[in-house]
């Protein structure tokens, strides 16, 4: 099983409504989330663990995850209310104006952790990382199963939600540091090692200990890169409605097809051939254009593939 460590939340996706006045609509969201959703419809054994609101908003993100094939039972119910993100949309693309505080995904602390984790792989990344409790409680996690979980990580690194950006670089570093494999945008890498060769870049997170690095590049397609591979595949082409989970999709891609090929393991991921990482980046693409052709983050069934 795959388990999928992160920030469940409502996205407000901007619409009209029939009267022609501005409003927004409640979708089901977070990264996190959105890559365990994209994996339970793409066939793949997962789980999800976070603190999720027991309010009408945590029973949409609830509903939603039974409905995808998730596996809710390492779910943190609480009291707390829901996090909610207004979204943006400028030409397709995304930005965000979070309400997190004292939310129950938030405030996911260390005393939640489960006493034990039967999944093989472990995911984590979003914005439940620069922040605490539930940051420290996901790091603690992700250090505790590394020796032997795989470990993935986006850290899909948003600016103006890190508060103390010494405290999230040591934070990330060190779990980028146990990571087996790191899926980064080129923002991403431009955040982590300042400007300079995406594939040089990459090679740094390799060296630190990491056996694949995944690039995206949008409208181009992706990258894997490992100590003796640089994959390159083109993106599929899609008409854009937004952008809203395209790069969680993509994660769900790649999870997905090493676990059907029987690679998600400490061993066979340190010793990936071109042709699985092909297929992986492959994978990843065509869903992720699936996600971007239709509004919000309502990633693909593996039959609309």
């Amino acid at each position: 099983m795959i388990l999928c460590c992160g920030e469940a939340l409502i996205d407000m996706l901007p619409r009209t409504s029939t009267e022609g006045e501005a409003c927004y609509a409640p979708y089901a969201g977070g990264a996190v989330f959105n890559t365990a959703i994209a994996l339970g419809r793409l066939g793949a054994e997962t789980g999800f663990y976070s603190g999720i609101a027991q309010d009408m908003m945590g029973d949409l993100l609830t509903e939603t995850l039974v409905t995808s094939k998730v596996d809710t039972s390492a779910v943190v119910y609480s009291d707390r209310p829901s996090t909610v993100a207004f979204i943006k949309l400028v030409d397709g693309q995304a930005t965000y104006a979070f309400y997190d505080e004292n939310t129950a995904g938030r405030m996911l602390s260390k005393d939640d952790l489960p006493t034990e984790v039967t999944a093989d792989t472990l995911f984590f990344g979003g914005i439940s990382l620069p922040v605490d409790p539930c940051g420290a409680t996901y790091e603690a996690l992700c250090h505790r199963e590394a020796a032997n979980k795989v470990i993935m990580i986006d850290p899909n690194i948003r600016p103006g939600f890190i508060r103390d950006e010494a405290v999230y670089r040591a934070r990330i570093e060190g779990m980028l540091a146990v990571a087996d494999i790191i899926k980064v945008s080129d923002e991403d890498l431009t955040w982590l090692f300042g400007e300079g060769d995406m594939t040089d870049h990459a090679r740094k997170l390799i060296s630190g200990g990491a056996k694949l690095v995944c690039i995206t590049e949008g409208a181009k397609g992706s990258y894997g890169i490992t100590a003796e591979n640089v994959v390159f595949v083109e993106a599929q082409k899609a008409t854009v409605v937004d952008t809203v989970g395209a790069g969680d999709t993509f994660n769900a891609g790649v999870l997905a097809s090493l676990q059907s090929a029987g690679k998600l393991t400490k061993a066979a991921v340190a010793e990936l051939d071109e042709d699985t990482i092909r297929t992986a980046l492959s994978l990843g693409n065509r869903a992720a254009a699936v996600t971007v052709s239709r509004a919000g983050a309502n990633p693909p069934w593996s039959n609309e593939l």
